[in-house]
């Protein structure tokens, strides 16, 4: 593929952070620059540049003369990252209830809805931008500013992770039916059980995100 030579160093950005979210580029893999540049009809400037922003966000580790490679979390990486979650967004539900009310439900409530519609079609790569979404909601609405800062220090590899999770066989029902034990809690105003909601819906993905790398690593 040739991308339009404007906003180059965005689109290289755009252009690999969907390969590697919809893994037709895995984790683990090395990503050379000028290999990348020749598929993107790049110049290896705004390529380097998209790595970086990459490596920021967390979705690419550039390891000292070796290069860049994908992130491939470690069962020690999702264990601390879904703990630190759970406890994040547990509080930002309830927070989030606390401080707001129709509004934050309307949104969720679309955002539901939207994801639906992405998983009957199969579109994952929209499925986990929209979860994200849904998620992202209560980090906003908390109304805190270093909850919100938290969290998008690891907003690119909870997308990451949270596009494994939903590509665990049955993982996906079970995630949705999460998400709306959530929305109720949200609809009866209860700050205490959105964030019971919340926390059990972070724990269950993931375990069920740590098993299957167990399993599959176990191969």
């Amino acid at each position: 593929m040739t991308l339009a030579r404007t906003t180059l160093n965005r689109e290289a950005y755009k252009a690999l952070r969907q390969a590697i979210l919809g893994r037709k580029i895995p984790p683990g893999q090395k990503l050379v620059v000028r290999v990348l540049a020749e598929d993107l009809g790049l110049s290896p400037t705004p390529v380097k540049e998209a790595l970086s922003a990459l490596e920021r966000e967390g979705l690419v580790v550039a390891i000292p003369h070796r290069g860049y490679f994908v992130l491939e979390p470690s069962l020690e990486d999702v264990r601390e990252i879904y703990s630190l979650r759970e406890v994040l967004e547990g509080l930002a539900a309830r927070l989030a209830v606390e401080n707001n009310g129709k509004a934050l439900l309307r949104k969720l409530q679309r955002l539901f809805q939207k994801q639906g519609e992405a998983a009957e079609r199969g579109d994952m790569e929209s499925y986990g931008d929209l979860d994200l979404a849904f998620h992202r909601c209560f980090w906003e609405a908390s109304g805190s500013r270093r909850l919100l800062a938290t969290a998008e220090t690891i907003d690119g590899q909870i997308r990451m992770l949270i596009n494994s999770s939903a590509a665990i066989p049955g993982r996906l029902s079970q995630s949705r039916a999460e998400h709306q034990a959530i929305l109720e809690a949200v609809q009866a105003k209860n700050p205490e059980a959105a964030e019971a909601a919340m926390r059990t819906h972070v724990r269950n993905a993931g375990e069920a995100l740590t098993h299957f790398l167990q399993k599959n690593r176990r191969r």
